[in-house]
């Protein structure tokens, strides 16, 4: 992770403008959502679809979106394809999704899921680096796991075990968990240094001369670790940013090895607390692992991540997450905790949550066509009012935005 002359603090303080994001996916976060009348159900899978629930989010100063992604279907189950046809099942690629709103947009940055299992860093430093210049400056990526068998299947790599949720706490469990998780973190490791890999400058394009680049300011990674060897330098100059955000979700686990990922290799960690002594908590701990992997000081943004009902009353929330779990045929119940109320409402749990450590929230919209306006018209103007949120984009990069520095090149550096 390369340096940066600016840091947060540790718990922001509570004049700190909150920051705002929201993670898309399908038509919404429950399972039935599609079902509902402002779903769009026979759009999923159009560019259009995504360009409108972007342009949306960026009508309401959002700081970013992200774009789920997976190597398999949709699954209720945890470790395996479900069967069921009664919801929805396939995905567009996030980071071509990405790729084809930038255009679109001017300020809001973009950050498609990217699995780091079975795939390689090489190709997704490039497609990264690429989408920062489509946009200009606003990419980023939110980096993934998994262990899944069926998915370990459509790569022939490797085999990973069949297991259930009762087994995470077994010995070999804990170890496959971890090792992705290290996994993960070399992957992002190596994507960072193929960014830096040209200098800012080694691009020269003097037609005098004839010399386009200047081959001193290339250089070979040399990267050799457990799960990757990797030579470079990229094919893509570097980006924009310097480095484009990384993000990564962090559930609490008896390894700790999540909570290592995102303090070893992230801008932005998503965690979910439950309530506000676990947000403290869950703070803390992400904070030693940041002291341990010898980041003290350095920026990293924790967000909360929830899933949302919003309406104008708490009953009317509650009457339509009823009647999306009685369409799904069970309570949707997922690893975020659930917010049923107001706009208002959840603006007051938001303030609550940042006075325990938390710079800001990334929403998880229970239907697209419904919540996300909620959040945008509803949520966003309620914290402005409350001084707690931009009336204006106020940079022209997703780092601006979450005022992180550009960093310093590490192989210049290391020239000079």
């Amino acid at each position: 992770m390369s340096s940066s002359s600016s840091s947060l603090p540790a718990s922001p303080p509570s004049s700190a403008p909150l920051h705002l994001a929201v993670a898309l996916d399908g038509a919404g976060w429950h399972p039935a959502a599609w079902r509902e009348p402002v779903a769009r159900p026979r759009d999923l899978f159009t560019a259009g679809y995504w360009a409108d629930l972007v342009a949306e989010a960026e009508r309401g100063l959002l700081d970013f979106v992200t774009i789920e992604d997976s190597l398999g279907l949709q699954s209720a189950h945890f470790l395996e394809p479900d069967g069921r046809t009664d919801q929805v099942r396939g995905r567009l690629d996030a980071v071509l999704i990405a790729a084809r709103v930038a255009p679109l947009t001017r300020h809001i940055g973009l950050v498609p899921t990217v699995v780091a299992t079975h795939t390689e860093p090489f190709h997704i430093s490039k497609a990264i680096a690429t989408l920062d210049y489509v946009s200009t400056g606003r990419a980023g990526l939110r980096v993934q796991v998994t262990a899944r068998p069926n998915e370990a299947g459509h790569f022939g790599r490797r085999t990973i075990p069949p297991f259930g949720l009762g087994d995470l706490d077994r010995p070999a469990v804990r170890e496959l968990t971890t090792d992705l998780l290290d996994e993960a973190a070399d992957y992002v490791d190596v994507v960072r240094r193929l960014w830096d890999s040209w200098e800012d400058d080694a691009e020269i394009r003097d037609v005098a001369t004839g010399r386009f680049i200047d081959r001193d300011k290339l250089h070979y990674i040399d990267f050799e670790g457990k799960h990757f060897s990797v030579k470079g330098p990229s094919i893509t100059p570097r980006p924009p940013q310097g480095q484009p955000l990384v993000s990564a979700l962090a559930h609490e686990h008896s390894t700790g090895a999540p909570f290592r990922l995102v303090a070893r290799s992230a801008d932005v960690g998503y965690v979910t607390p439950h309530d506000t002594e676990q947000a403290r908590a869950v703070v803390a701990a992400v904070r030693a692992e940041q002291d341990a992997a010898g980041r003290t000081g350095e920026p990293l943004h924790l967000f909360g991540d929830l899933v949302v009902f919003l309406d104008d009353t708490p009953a009317a929330a509650e009457d339509r997450r009823d009647r999306l779990d009685a369409l799904a045929g069970y309570a949707y119940a997922g690893d975020a905790r659930i917010f049923t109320g107001t706009p208002a409402q959840l603006a007051d749990l938001l303030l609550e949550l940042r006075a325990d450590g938390l710079s800001g929230f990334r929403l998880r919209p229970a239907v697209l066509g419904h919540d996300l306006p909620a959040i945008t018209r509803g949520l966003v103007p309620e914290l402005q009012r409350r001084g707690a949120f931009r009336s204006s984009y106020q940079a022209d990069t997703l780092r601006g935005l979450l005022g992180l520095a550009r960093p310093a090149n590490r192989y210049a550096a290391a020239t000079a």
